[in-house]
């Protein structure tokens, strides 16, 4: 009995084994999250191109406010990297630049994580492509703004 108890363990840890990510894995797919949130803070065209797949598509859920109606709106990689270049990130101060970044979970080459930033939340999808982690898609929201009176 003891002996079977050991062999089911051992395959067990052995399966777990080939499934698990290593430290450098999560530790790659924060540097890739940081490189695309402080890429934008930076403007940093260099560090958003490297975190990027070429084939990215970020979306988000917009509403039109006087007709109600819903669309999805749709960015690439060279639009973003267009506004990164821009320096649209940069308008953001230092002081106020929210850079908390969470994997939610990793599988073989794939891997989900959140990104909240100053002004909204992303959640990405990477994929360990020719051996780096790279941001395929970006499903993202705006935070609610503070009222002004």
């Amino acid at each position: 009995m003891l002996k079977r108890f050991t062999l089911v363990v051992l395959v067990l840890v052995g399966i777990n084994h080939l499934f698990a990510q290593t430290a450098a894995d999560s530790a790659a797919i924060r540097a890739t999250a940081l490189n695309y949130v402080e890429g934008w803070y930076e403007g940093n065209v260099e560090r958003m191109t490297k975190a990027l797949h070429p084939e990215l598509a970020k979306r988000i859920m917009v509403k039109d406010d006087v007709t109600g109606k819903e669309w999805l709106d749709h960015m690439g990689a060279e639009k973003l990297i267009r506004g990164v270049r821009r320096g649209f990130g940069k308008e953001t101060p230092k002081d106020q630049q929210q850079k908390d970044v969470y994997i939610l979970d990793i599988y073989q080459n794939a891997a989900s994580v959140k990104a909240i930033m100053s002004g909204w939340i992303d959640y990405m999808h990477m994929a360990k492509w020719n051996g780096e982690w790279k941001i395929v898609n970006v499903l993202w929201e705006y935070k609610p703004r503070p009222k002004t009176n």
